[in-house]
């Protein structure tokens, strides 16, 4: 059998409608796995199931903004009662945020920490009590390079992400007795909508080519392929590991 194949499982992909997440949803669906993306767009989120459907894969969808509590666990028990069990979660919504301590808010910090790390414990929380039953099941968090370095007015998000690695940790060890891996993606420069005015910026552009090993961006399909491994048989010994695509950028001064 191929390692690597998510054949019958069941994959909930949140803040899928468009880039990372995009790619991983479509990346499981091409392994073989059911995936139900997420967002708040249902028109969009229409559209990425029926570009999944015309490339033979199976694809449906929830819209329900993860940072609204009772909306992400309703969702999440939609998606099980429609498809009968949940294999994978992958907890990929989330936004960046750029000002300076300063400038940042109370309201500002609440609503990184909420929608970047608390949306991520909920969801989690709400899809352990299946997989535990199932006696199986990956989570999986898209951390970012900026949990483990930081750079001038990420402030708020390099905690949030932080605190997501770090609850990595925390439910590898509490759910690895009952069959649950947790792991965590983080990436550095990838080429998508939430990047485009740092890749439009000439400066910016050449920062991130000059600071990374491999002289270029990521594309989205090289953090899909990751995903799919960490949540395929392949990796069934990994648990509470960050797994860093950044191209070589952190391992260099």
């Amino acid at each position: 059998m191929n390692p690597f194949s998510l054949t019958n499982r069941v994959a909930l992909v949140t803040g899928s409608s468009r880039g990372l997440g995009r790619a991983i949803a479509g990346a499981m669906a091409a392994a073989g796995a059911t995936v139900v993306l997420n967002g708040r767009d249902a028109k969009s989120l229409k559209a990425v199931c029926e570009e999944i459907a015309g490339q033979g894969g199976s694809a449906d969808f929830v819209a329900f903004d993860v940072a609204d509590t009772a909306a992400a666990k309703a969702g999440l028990a939609s998606a099980i009662s429609r498809h009968g069990r949940l294999d994978i979660l992958v907890n990929n919504a989330g936004i960046p945020f750029r000002e300076p301590l300063q400038q940042t808010g109370d309201d500002d910090w609440r609503r990184i920490i909420e929608l970047d790390l608390s949306s991520c414990f909920i969801l989690s929380r709400e899809a352990a009590k299946v997989m535990t039953a199932q006696g199986a099941g990956s989570i999986i968090m898209v951390s970012s390079v900026m949990a483990q370095v930081s750079r001038p007015s990420n402030t708020a998000y390099t905690a949030a992400k932080g605190g997501l690695e770090a609850l990595t940790r925390a439910l590898a060890a509490e759910l690895g007795p009952a069959g649950v891996t947790c792991n965590a993606i983080a990436p550095g420069w990838f080429r998508t909508d939430a990047t485009r005015r740092y890749q439009d910026d000439p400066d910016y552009g050449a920062f991130v080519e000059r600071r990374t090993p491999l002289g270029r961006w990521g594309a989205p399909e090289e953090i899909g392929n990751v995903a799919v491994f960490l949540a395929s048989s392949a990796a069934s010994y990994i648990n509470g590991h960050v797994l860093t695509v950044d191209g070589g950028m952190t391992a260099t001064i």
